[in-house]
C-alpha cells in the first residue's frame, strides 16, 4: 500500500492548512470559556480587595469599640533621665514635683584574698553556710576595712535564711562560686574579682534585692578556714570577715513635698497608679493626665480606614466613559449591599450620655461630597478634652451596647465570615471557576478527538489518492508500451 510522509504530499492537496482552519473553528468555544474564566478571575480578585479594606476597617472599628482606650492614662516627666513615669487607668490626673535625694542599691559584700581561686581551702569537712537578709542599725563600716563591729542586725521576717553545703568536692574560692549560683532560692550571686595583689582572688557576693532590708547575714558552720573567710555577722564579735564594698539602701525622694522611701528605683502608687522608675538624683515635674492622644490616633485610624475601602469601592465600580467600558464590580450588589450598610451605621445616631454626643459631627469626624469622611482636628481635640467620656460612650457605647466601634466591627464581621455575604459571593465565583475549568478541559478533549477524526480521514484520503496515482503512472506506462509495440 502506498503511504505519505507528509500529509497532503501524496494528494497534492493542502490538506494540512485545511486540517488547521477546522481545529481553529472548533477552538472558537475555548476562547468563549477562557474569556469567562478571565473575567470570574478579576472578580475574585477584586473580592479578595475588598475584603482587605474591610478587615482594616473592622480592625480599626474594633479598636474604638473598647472602653479601655478611653481610659489610658499617660504620664510626662519634664526630666525623664532623672524619673520616667507609666500611668495605669486609676492615675490621678494632676501635676506632682518629684525630687530624688537617693537611689536604691543592692549590697555587696567581699571577702579577703586567695592565691589560687582553684586550690582547695580547708580541710574539705561538710560546711554549712547559712545567709539570711536583715536590716542594720547602730553602727558604721570600718572606713578602712569596710567591715562592721557592734551593729544592730534585725532579720526580715518575710524571707527564711537559707543553706549550701561546702565540703571536698567544692571547698575551692571557684567551687564556691559555683555552689551559690547554682542555688536560685539563696538570693546573692557570686562573682570572683582578681584584684591584682599577691592574692588576687577575692569572692564578691551581691544580693539579688536592693534595698535597707536587704543586708546580708552569713553563718558558717564547720571548717575553721571556712568560717575565718566567710562567716559575716555585722552584730557579733569579733568583727565580720567580709568587707562591704556597696550598701543596702532604699531611694529616696519627695513627691510634692512629702517624703517617700522604695527599696527598689521602682516606686509604684507614690502617686496614684502610677510607676515611677528612678534613675539619678535630681528634680523633675511629673504631668499625670487623660492620654486623649491615643484616641486621637485610633480616630484618625478609623477615618483612613474608611476612606481606604471607599476608595478601594470607587476603583472597582468605576465607569469608564471614553471606553464605554466598568471595572468588574460595577452593578455588584454584594459590594453596594456592604456600601449601603456601613454609610447607615455611620450616619444613625447613637444613645447620648450626659455629654449629649450623638453623632460623629459633633466630634469633627464628617463625611464629604465624595463619600469619604474628614476629620476637623481643632474640633475633635476639644471634644476629648472637655468630653472624653461622651467620645468613648460614642465609638464604645455603654456595657458593651452601642456605639460606633461595636456597631460597625459587628457589621463587618457579619460580611466577611464563613457565611457572610462576601464569603458566600467569593465561593460562588470558585464555584463558577471550577464549573467553567471542567467544561473547557471536556470542550479540549472534544475538540482534539474531533481534530484526530479529521486527520486520520485526511490521511486515509492522501493514501488512496496516492495510490490511485501511482496506478495511473503504471497503467499509463504499460499503454505507451503497448502501443510503441504495435506500431512497428
Amino acid at each position: 500500500m502506498a503511504t505519505v510522509s507528509s500529509l497532503g504530499i501524496g494528494s497534492n492537496l493542502d490538506l494540512t492548512s485545511l486540517l488547521a482552519s477546522i481545529k481553529s473553528n472548533e477552538q472558537a468555544p475555548l476562547l468563549v470559556l477562557q474569556k469567562q474564566q478571565t473575567s470570574y478571575t478579576s472578580r475574585l480578585t477584586a473580592y479578595g480587595q475588598l475584603n482587605s479594606a474591610l478587615s482594616a476597617l473592622q480592625s480599626a472599628a474594633a479598636t474604638l469599640s473598647k472602653a479601655t482606650l478611653f481610659q489610658g492614662v499617660k504620664a510626662n516627666s519634664t526630666a525623664s533621665d532623672v524619673v520616667g513615669a507609666t500611668a495605669s487607668a486609676t492615675a490621678a490626673s494632676g501635676v506632682y514635683a518629684v525630687n530624688v535625694t537617693q537611689l536604691s542599691q543592692a549590697q555587696s559584700l567581699a571577702a579577703a584574698g586567695v592565691a589560687s581561686s582553684t586550690a582547695p581551702i580547708g580541710t574539705g569537712a561538710a560546711t554549712t553556710l547559712t545567709l539570711d537578709f536583715g536590716t542594720l542599725s547602730g553602727a558604721t563600716p570600718d572606713p578602712l576595712t569596710g567591715k562592721y563591729t557592734g551593729a544592730t542586725f534585725t532579720p526580715d521576717a518575710t524571707r527564711a535564711a537559707t543553706s549550701i553545703t561546702i565540703d571536698a568536692s567544692n571547698n575551692t574560692l571557684a567551687g564556691i562560686r559555683d555552689a551559690i549560683n547554682g542555688n536560685a532560692s539563696i538570693g546573692v550571686t557570686a562573682a570572683i574579682v582578681n584584684d591584682g595583689s599577691a592574692t588576687p582572688n577575692r569572692l564578691v557576693l551581691t544580693s539579688k534585692q536592693s534595698g535597707e532590708t536587704s543586708s546580708m547575714r552569713i553563718a558558717v558552720s564547720g571548717d575553721a578556714a571556712l568560717s575565718s573567710l566567710l562567716a559575716h555577722d555585722p552584730a557579733g564579735l569579733p568583727a565580720a570577715q567580709l568587707q562591704q564594698t556597696a550598701v543596702a539602701q532604699n531611694s529616696k525622694l519627695t513627691v510634692n513635698g512629702i517624703a517617700v522611701t522604695s527599696a527598689s528605683n521602682s516606686v509604684v502608687d507614690a502617686v496614684q497608679g502610677v510607676t515611677m522608675t528612678l534613675a539619678k538624683v535630681g528634680a523633675s515635674s511629673l504631668t499625670v493626665q487623660n492620654d486623649s492622644a491615643s484616641v486621637q490616633g485610633a480616630i484618625t485610624t478609623f477615618v483612613n480606614a474608611y476612606n481606604s475601602f471607599q476608595n478601594v469601592s470607587k476603583q472597582l465600580t468605576a465607569f469608564d466613559a471614553a471606553k464605554k467600558t466598568g471595572a468588574i464590580l460595577l452593578g455588584d450588589a454584594t459590594l453596594r449591599n456592604i456600601q449601603v450598610a456601613i454609610r447607615a451605621t455611620l450616619t444613625g445616631a447613637q444613645v447620648p450620655d450626659s455629654s449629649g454626643l450623638t453623632t460623629l459631627s459633633q466630634i469633627g469626624v464628617s463625611f464629604q461630597k465624595d463619600g469619604t469622611l474628614a476629620i476637623d482636628a481643632t474640633k475633635l481635640t476639644a471634644a476629648l478634652g472637655s468630653h472624653l467620656s461622651g467620645v468613648a460612650n460614642l465609638f464604645s457605647g455603654s456595657a458593651g451596647v452601642g456605639g460606633y466601634g461595636n456597631q460597625l466591627a459587628t457589621l463587618i464581621t457579619g460580611f466577611t465570615d464563613a457565611n457572610g455575604v462576601l464569603s458566600a459571593a467569593t465561593k460562588g465565583v470558585n464555584t463558577s471557576l471550577d464549573t467553567l475549568s471542567k467544561q473547557y478541559t471536556a470542550t479540549s478533549d472534544r475538540i482534539d478527538a474531533t481534530v484526530a477524526r479529521y486527520k486520520a480521514q485526511f490521511t486515509q484520503l492522501d493514501t488512496l489518492i496516492s495510490s490511485m496515482n501511482q496506478t495511473s503512472s503504471y497503467l499509463t506506462q504499460q499503454f505507451n508500451a503497448l502501443n510503441n509495440t504495435t506500431t512497428k
